[in-house]
Order: structure tokens, then C-alpha cells, then sequence
């Protein structure tokens, strides 16, 4: 099983554990860490945090953690919840 750790900042945990539902996972846990399973991939949403850059702007960071059962199969994990995740500023 490969997998690979990355942490979102700014997006709410909730859009994170949805967004593994919208690839085919089904939730498993309803407390840390979050589990997620699909047919060959698995995803955790680890933790969150609020990082402070000044007084006034905090932001929370989200780790989450990608399983897959070999590297194509993370690779296109990976691209697919990067895509949902996108946010264009204006």
C-alpha cells in the first residue's frame, strides 16, 4: 500500500471529508482521525489546527492522509481531490 500525507489550509474539514465521498469513499468515523474508504484507496483526515500568520488572520490547517493500493492508483487519487480542492482567488 503506498500513501502520502498533505495539509490543506483554508478549507473547511467538512468540504475535505465530502470531497472524499464525491471520489466513492464511504465514511467510516465520525471523530479524529476520520476515516475514509473507497474500492483501492482508503483516505484519513488526520487533524486540524489554527495557524495564526498576525493576530487577525488565523486560518485552520487540515492533515490528510492518501492510501492507495499501488502508485497509479494514488497518483490519480491525488490529481482528483488537488482538482475539488482548488480554489481561484479574484
Amino acid at each position: 500500500m503506498k500513501s502520502r500525507d498533505l495539509e490543506f489550509r483554508g478549507i473547511n474539514r467538512e468540504h475535505l471529508g465530502m470531497y472524499f465521498e464525491e471520489l466513492g469513499a464511504k465514511q467510516l468515523t465520525n471523530t479524529f482521525p476520520y476515516l475514509y474508504e473507497a474500492e483501492g484507496w482508503s483516505g484519513q483526515i488526520l487533524s486540524e489546527e489554527k495557524i495564526a500568520f498576525t493576530a487577525v488572520f488565523i486560518v485552520n490547517a487540515v492533515h490528510v492522509r492518501f492510501s492507495a493500493e499501488n502508485d497509479n492508483l494514488l497518483k490519480e487519487l491525488l490529481k482528483n481531490y488537488r482538482y475539488k480542492t482548488t480554489r481561484i482567488g479574484g
